[in-house]
């Protein structure tokens, strides 16, 4: 590997992960030959982690207005909506995949930690955590070992943080075996006009470097995030980052009360690159420049070289540029907090970052070529319809023939470990710190979060079932944004806008590339329907594992949507549990001879290809009124929309929860295997008593929609077409203790 003694070339560069181009492109923005330092900064500032070089084309094609935006994809650190009363509110999601892959606990909590900055940097305090997590074939030593460090660096850092995990996501499938998703998110509320931008404005403003010190960890993380893992991956250890959740706290509570001081111009997390991409996309911002002195950049190691220094991803730390003269109280807060606070450097007019170490100039480059938007290169990729797809399309129901035994399809199917309860995850996180989540003992599909002094409800989900993208990506994709949007709905909320982390395989394989396309195109057209604007995220790309004999092996596509939700008032939220014995239970929306892409297919039936379930965009739109107006006007005392598992799932999952079983009749003009376990999309079961039936009716003939009574919330065991299907406590048993089997095993 080149070191800053090397002599800087072609070579040296593509060894930093730049190609032979870019590398030309460097030289002529120079106009000489970069020196080492000079190269690394390039290499980590146009990695597809930092310049989305290969994926900007596309994301510029997603919708980005909204009527409560008030801060934009791509704008700041975090999307920024209005909530009313003067409050808004900033959410976030994005990956750490690959170092999870390597170092599961510190991978997993410091993409915790790196998402919480990105939401108190902005000035607005986290009160909710979500996460969704993509694991292999559980029964695998391997996978066991990645599952427990992972939720344990979950659970362990927010614990500590002091921010609750109140939903989130667990499956399972072997394409993950290697290159697990590790994607977290925050959201965090501020007064409206009091936040604070990532931008450098005012020459002869100082700057400040403020929290840890620097040290050797997270070196070319954003490098490292931006190559596919090999079995030679763990050789990268160093650039896995390490976490300190308390000092993480400290760096909040820091933070907010400067912001409150008036004295910061502008603030920046410190987290892919570093004090690279700080300096960088801050100056850039506002067409400044930075002079930095790495020499008083506070370190935890000796002798650490200035590449190092610049490249160092270490947590816990931010940049901020302080209004000239007001120094003294942006030290006081800091010194309160017991934190570092160092001035490395001064805003500049030059539009260049010049790095001093020893006396000397040891980088000194632009700053606006370096960032999104600016001169960092743009590429579309070659995109190919994978052929895979011809084994998808091949797919005829009438080729799986419907089993006699239902009840014992049922029971195997209820234990697939993407369907069982995942309490042994959450069991291990803090959902209830700082008193917000309203989900704890109330369950809803989306996870419903107070905003404190007033009577609003936030409604936050995470979503995406990747089987369905992998057989379609265009409608994988707006299924994934239709059931966010049906999960805020069936809480009583109204979507208000989503944020998504991207997860590919390698942009360069046109097959990965065309399901990276394909998801753009869905998710652009579900969010201009729902009216949810995509208030940012992240591209994860090269999710894809190669071995010694040649072989690679992407993920599935896995384009997970983040989405906000707003109840008006807290009267207006609704859970999933059944509420009483004899209520009538509804299922809304038409069913359909269906099996696609469903769970039941591929355990029961090993059928890996098949066709996307049944998804119709003006349907689910009709839909989702319906049922935001019935729960508005108090026809219902539960709903659950009905997704992974289908029918079956839906209704055991809130007698479960209610504590009582129910009396159920299926359609004799559909399979019975389609009807109870099929994954046809825009449908959702209700539960109303007896005096709510004629209203709950009458507003879903109202909106167009289909409904049929399917029988009753009704004594203690599940009862299908006259058959008893067997006692709730053993279902119950089942759903909550088979993940602990198998992993603990």
């Amino acid at each position: 590997m080149a070191t800053a003694s090397t002599a800087v070339d072609v070579d040296v560069a593509k060894q930093l992960g730049l190609t032979s181009e870019e590398y030309a492109k460097i030289v002529d923005i120079m106009g000489r030959t970069p020196n080492f330092n000079e190269l690394s900064i390039f290499s980590v500032m146009w990695s597809e982690h930092c310049s989305y070089k290969n994926s900007i084309m596309w994301l510029k094609t997603l919708p980005r207005d909204g009527e409560r935006l008030l801060v934009g994809a791509g704008e700041e650190n975090a999307g920024l909506v209005d909530i009313g009363e003067g409050l808004a509110c900033a959410f976030k999601i994005e990956s750490h995949n690959h170092p999870s892959a390597i170092e599961p606990y510190q991978g997993a909590a410091t993409g915790v930690g790196g998402i919480h900055r990105d939401i108190f940097t902005m000035g607005a305090r986290p009160i909710a955590a979500l996460n969704s997590l993509r694991f292999g074939d559980p029964q695998l030593p391997h996978t066991k070992h990645l599952v427990a460090g992972v939720v344990k660096g979950i659970g362990d850092y927010g614990n500590c943080f002091g921010v609750p995990v109140v939903g989130g996501e667990v499956y399972f499938h072997p394409s993950y075996n290697q290159n697990i998703l590790v994607n977290a998110m925050s959201v965090g509320t501020v007064k409206v006009g009091e936040t604070v931008s990532a931008s450098a404005d005012g020459p002869g403003n100082p700057v400040f470097i403020v929290g840890s010190a620097t040290g050797k960890d997270g070196i070319h993380g954003a490098t490292f995030a931006s190559a596919d893992l090999t079995e030679d991956s763990a050789d990268d250890l160093p650039a896995v980052q390490v976490g300190d959740p308390f000092q993480e706290k400290l760096l909040l509570e820091a933070s907010l009360e400067v912001i409150a001081t008036g004295a910061v111009v502008g603030m920046q997390d410190m987290g892919a690159a570093g004090i690279t991409c700080s300096t960088s996309e801050m100056s850039a911002k506002s067409g400044t420049g930075m002079r930095i002195d790495l020499d008083r950049v506070p370190t935890r190691q000796a002798d650490m070289k200035p590449w190092e220094i610049l490249l160092s991803e270490s947590q816990e730390r931010m940049l901020i540029v302080c209004t000239k003269g007001r120094e003294a109280d942006l030290l006081a807060v800091f010194d309160k907090w017991d934190l570092e606070c160092e001035q490395i450097g001064e805003v500049t007019d030059t539009g260049r970052l010049e790095f001093v170490a020893g006396g000397e100039v040891v980088a000194d480059v632009p700053a606006e070529p370096l960032v999104l938007g600016g001169g960092a290169p743009v590429y579309e990729r070659e995109s190919k319809r994978p052929a895979y797809l011809d084994k998808v399309e091949a797919f005829d129901i009438a080729s799986v023939e419907e089993p006699s035994h239902l009840r014992s399809v049922a029971e195997t199917l209820f234990k697939a470990p993407s369907l069982v309860s995942k309490n042994w995850v959450t069991d291990q996180y803090d959902g209830t710190v700082r008193t917000n989540s309203m989900t704890e003992t109330r369950p809803s599909d989306a996870a419903l979060v107070r905003v404190k002094g007033t009577d609003k409800v936030l409604a936050v989900t995470t979503d995406c079932n990747s089987a369905y993208v992998y057989a379609d990506p265009y409608v994988g994709t707006m299924i994934a944004v239709a059931e966010a949007a049906r999960n805020i709905v069936c809480s009583g909320g109204e979507p208000v806008a989503i944020t998504n982390c991207l997860n590919f395989g390698n942009p360069y394989n046109p097959e990965a590339f065309y399901q990276f396309t394909g998801a753009i195109k869905g998710m652009g057209e579900a969010c201009r329907a729902f009216n949810t604007p995509v208030t940012g995220g992240n591209v994860s790309f090269y999710n894809q594992s190669q071995y010694e004999d040649g072989r690679t092996e992407p993920v599935y596509p896995t384009p997970t949507i983040g989405m906000l939700g707003l109840v008006d008032h807290v009267k207006h939220t609704m859970s999933l549990d059944f509420k009483d014995q004899n209520d009538v239970i509804y299922l809304v929306g038409d069913s359909h001879d269906d099996l696609g892409s469903s769970e039941y297919l591929r355990t029961i039936h090993g059928v890996e290809y098949s066709t996307v379930p049944y998804f119709d965009l003006q349907q689910e739109l009709k839909l989702h009124g319906a049922i935001l107006a019935s729960i508005r006007g108090q026809h219902v005392k539960s709903a659950h929309d009905v997704s992974d598992g289908g029918l079956f799932q839906t209704l055991c999952e809130s007698a479960i929860a209610g504590g009582h079983g129910f009396t159920v009749e299926t359609d004799d003009a559909l399979r019975k295997d389609a009807y109870l376990f099929g994954e046809a999309q825009g449908r959702v079961v209700l539960t109303a008593d007896e005096a709510q039936t004629a209203g709950l009716e009458d507003v879903l003939r109202e909106h167009g929609v289909g409904f049929r009574v399917l029988g009753r919330v009704e004594g203690n065991d599940l009862t299908v077409d006259g058959e008893d299907w067997g006692d709730l406590m053993a279902w119950t048993m089942r759903h909550n203790d088979t993940l602990a089997m198998i992993l603990e095993a």
